[in-house]
């Protein structure tokens, strides 16, 4: 079965998403990442929306705050029927582990149980801004790997990550670990803001579990001919 690239549904209200969703099949069922930007202006209804629609949510709210208050949040978080939602590793293995109870007590009996993982550095963070920044004095990438071995601890799936350190991380971990991988760009479209930038092949051959891409779709001229470009590149069929 082919994989969904996800889809980062960066927009500032629920009328441009539905532009851009015009752009696809009526019945394609897509996975599509809903963030803060979102979020803070449509509330919990533009999930309930987009899972009446037949869509996947990763909700990429990136919960950082006491083990109590993560744990209640992420009961309602769980009600939504999001199939992914995530944390700040940064906020410890208590906090991580009340953010899986959370979730556990918060979804409905018989229902799936969404995937949680967790942030380790962002791909917009640089090794000298995470050093000076966040005064880590490790190198970025034992940082990102001690992150993902606490989320492992904590009962968490997975950790959002560069592809650059998947690799790394599954043989920290286990090879089921998700490594979801953002900064992801074709060969030949813009950098934006991120820094450590890998394309759907090479971020398929370094070990990512998921990959979210952002404008190289919703800014394209043909969004969904360069989903289906992106998409044929990360399931390695030839085009």
């Amino acid at each position: 079965m082919s994989q969904r690239p996800i889809i980062a549904l960066d927009f500032p209200s629920k009328v441009e998403v539905e532009i851009f969703l015009e752009n696809f099949p009526v019945k394609e069922s897509l996975f599509v990442k809903v963030g803060m930007e979102l979020f803070y202006q449509e509330g919990p209804e533009i999930v309930r929306w987009l899972k009446t629609l037949g869509h996947s949510v990763f909700l990429d709210l990136k919960l950082h705050d006491i083990p109590n208050t993560v744990e209640k949040a992420m009961i309602g978080l769980a009600k939504l029927g999001v199939d992914m939602t995530n944390v700040h590793a940064a906020g410890g293995v208590k906090m991580m582990a009340a953010a899986k109870a959370g979730l556990l007590k918060g979804t409905k009996e018989g229902a799936e149980v969404p995937l949680l993982i967790a942030v380790t550095q962002l791909t917009s963070t640089s090794e000298t801004e995470m050093q000076q920044d966040q005064l880590i004095k490790v190198s970025l990438q034992d940082s990102v790997i001690h992150y993902a071995k606490c989320a492992e601890q904590a009962g968490l799936v997975g950790v959002v990550c560069s592809a650059l350190e998947a690799q790394d991380i599954h043989s920290a971990t286990s090879e089921e670990f998700i490594c979801l991988t953002p900064g992801i760009r074709p060969s030949g479209s813009a950098v934006g803001d991120q820094k450590r930038i890998v394309t759907p092949t090479n971020a398929k051959k370094m070990g990512s579990t998921y990959i979210v891409v952002g404008r190289p779709i919703t800014q394209a001229k043909a969004p969904y001919k360069a989903y289906q470009q992106i998409k044929n590149e990360w399931n390695g069929v030839n085009q």
